[in-house]
């Protein structure tokens, strides 16, 4: 096992003193429809309802409070996608400090303006986070300000290692607990505080599939960078994992699976709908893998799974539910053959209807090679109850003589 600096039970407890008063303690709710589906108790964490929206804030403090007046006169410099900056702007502006904040090209504007809105200096540059950290170190290095991590470094895990001791006050019985990865701090601060207490507890990251480098790492026994990341998950699309939080989940974490893309669109869909909660999609990564299936071995409760953030996009959030009711069933498109006559396309409304599927589209197309003189075809987005009144309604149509194909 390779040895990387470590982060202990006390220095959490130390930082939870330094952040009293800083962050507020987030709730702890009970959710009836995963614990229904998951066959136990299931708690949501909702860090997403945290001060900056995101756990960020707790390791950012910590951090940037433990500077030295030298250090605090040189300013600090991070990259972000969003929830880490919004957490080192918040901290800034609390403890006095400058702070300058690298984002990618195209980072959420409610997270840009947020940390814009508490006093940093935001200059937007690359893609992805790894390319804002290679920015932010050589600015470090050419100034003299000091580097906040994102991740990978004691005090930010133990930061985020507070979550963990917030969760064991609310649920002392806890046998399960599921935690969103980036780059690691939160997961590596929580295990860290759950081995020491209570040891017994199952812990399990999450990251999504198509920005997963921690199976990889943790298969070589070192972090491993991922050559290419795409999800929209950016809030944990991290190329590599950090040495610090890398050590402590290679030691603590029991596995680290991945989810796809559309359960992440779901599980943000199933929390607004369910949980009347607002999360990003990094921040509903734990919720997305319990809602996914089969659990080997079968999950122990009571069961908490951390919703790591809600700073979303509204006009990302929109895509998101449009996606995501179409992967659960709720939207079916499809193509109807019909006589080119009058009345065909009211004929064919009237039976949707019928069948309790409301039309949200409708495209008329004669150009289609395949269609004789006198066809036309129909193209027609239903709302639908679901995959099951989905198929029903697909069966009526095909009952009822239309031809039918599918929008894939």
């Amino acid at each position: 096992m390779t040895s990387f600096p470590s982060v202990t039970i006390d220095d959490v407890r130390a930082a939870e003193d330094l952040l009293h008063g800083v962050v507020r303690p987030t709730p702890l709710e009970f959710s009836r429809g995963l614990s229904e589906r998951v066959g136990t108790t299931v708690q949501l964490k909702c860090e997403n309802l945290q001060r900056a929206g995101s756990f960020k804030i707790r390791g950012a403090y910590t951090r940037m409070a433990r500077l030295s007046d030298d250090e605090k006169r040189a300013g600090v410099v991070a990259a972000s996608a969003g929830n880490h900056a919004q957490g080192v702007a918040l901290a800034a502006s609390m403890l006095g400090i400058r702070a300058k904040v690298y984002m990618p090209v195209g980072a959420a504007m409610p997270k840009l303006l947020a940390t814009q809105g508490y006093g940093a200096d935001v200059e937007l540059l690359g893609t992805t986070i790894d390319e804002g950290l290679v920015a932010a170190q050589r600015f470090a290095e050419e100034t003299g300000a000091v580097l906040i991590h994102p991740f990978d470094h004691a005090d930010i895990v133990a930061g985020q290692g507070t979550c963990g001791l917030e969760i064991l006050d609310q649920c002392p019985d806890v046998k399960t607990v599921v935690v969103s990865v980036g780059g690691g701090g939160l997961l590596a601060g929580i295990s860290t505080v759950l081995r020491a207490v209570k040891p017994d507890v199952r812990i399990i990251g999450i990251q999504a599939e198509d920005a997963a480098a921690y199976p990889p790492s943790l298969a070589a026994g070192h972090p491993v960078p991922v050559s290419r990341m795409a999800t929209m998950a950016d809030g944990i699309a991290v190329g590599r994992p950090g040495d610090v939080p890398f050590g402590l989940i290679q030691q603590y974490v029991d596995s680290v699976e991945t989810v796809s893309e559309d359960a992440l669109a779901r599980a943000l869909l199933y929390l607004l709908e369910r949980a009347k909660l607002v999360v990003e999609p990094a921040g509903a990564a734990a919720v997305a893998w319990l809602l996914d299936g089969v659990h080997e071995p079968e999950l122990e409760g009571p069961v908490v799974a951390v919703l790591s953030g809600g700073n979303i996009d509204p006009i990302l959030l929109l895509r998101i539910i449009r996606h995501g009711m179409a992967a659960a069933g709720r939207y079916l498109e499809l193509r109807v053959r019909v006589p080119d006559r009058p009345g065909s396309l009211a004929g064919l409304l009237a039976d949707c209807a019928a069948l309790d599927a409301n039309v949200v589209d409708v495209a008329h197309s004669r150009t289609v090679r395949a269609l004789s003189v006198q066809e036309v075809e129909i193209g027609v987005t239903l709302e639908t109850k679901g995959q099951e009144h989905a198929d029903a309604v697909t069966a009526a149509l095909r009952d009822r003589g239309y031809r039918l194909s599918f929008v894939e």
